[in-house]
């Protein structure tokens, strides 16, 4: 449907004692990616807050192909599999500087009503940024 990369340059502190990116950073570059992607159609956090909903991830699940170390160079290729109703869903590859794919991984999130911290349907504004963007963009 929509697809983002998002380039990132393994740092020291993401490393753990073996030399491989700790697993747990996974979750924070998917997190940087799917905050890029959602920019690119024109929606951003600050934005979303400011109109009372959050999106707290609901799952996430990674296989890890291959290791990533420091100072490797990855890209995170994420796409948004489709039109979100009350959850919003991701797919990500991480791709090494080698043109290989080093893990794949799937997420969720759910929009909620930070007054209520119900789950609600896609608000409108975002379901109507994400119809623009596609029609203005062949995918």
């Amino acid at each position: 449907m929509i697809t983002s990369e998002t380039k990132i340059q393994v740092r020291y502190d993401e490393v753990d004692k073996m030399g491989y990116v700790y697993h747990g950073n996974y979750a924070r570059y998917f997190h940087i990616s799917r905050t890029d992607l959602l920019r690119k159609v024109g929606i951003c956090d600050k934005e979303l807050e400011s109109q009372n909903i959050i999106l707290p991830v609901i799952e996430i699940s990674i296989k890890y192909l291959k290791p990533v170390f420091y100072d490797d160079f990855i890209t995170i290729r994420t796409k948004l599999l489709e039109m979100p109703e009350t959850r919003i869903k991701f797919q990500h590859e991480v791709i090494n500087q080698h043109n290989e794919i080093i893990n794949t991984a799937s997420s969720a999130m759910v929009f909620v009503d930070v007054n209520t911290r119900k789950p609600m349907i896609v608000p409108e504004i975002i379901k109507s940024k994400i119809e623009s963007y596609l029609s203005n963009n062949d995918q």
